[in-house]
């Protein structure tokens, strides 16, 4: 015999946050991208989805021809 429940509906499931924004791609030619990529890629087979996110951002902010990059 199974317990009743206290909610009339099962609970929903959300999509985890990482999973909505997209995926940046690294600039191809860039050790540095393609260093983050590695990285990330590694955090993410190990479920480091802290590192993951720390990946994205650094790849997103990493300068390729802005006035920053020639500082």
């Amino acid at each position: 015999m199974t317990e009743p429940t206290k909610y009339p509906t099962a609970p929903a499931e959300l999509p985890l946050w990482m999973d909505l924004e997209p995926v940046p791609v690294p600039v191809p030619g860039c050790d540095v991208c393609g260093a983050l990529a590695r990285e990330r890629d590694a955090a993410r087979r190990a479920g480091d989805g802290s590192k993951v996110s720390d990946c994205n951002v650094e790849i997103r902010r990493h300068p390729h021809g802005t006035k920053a990059a020639r500082r």
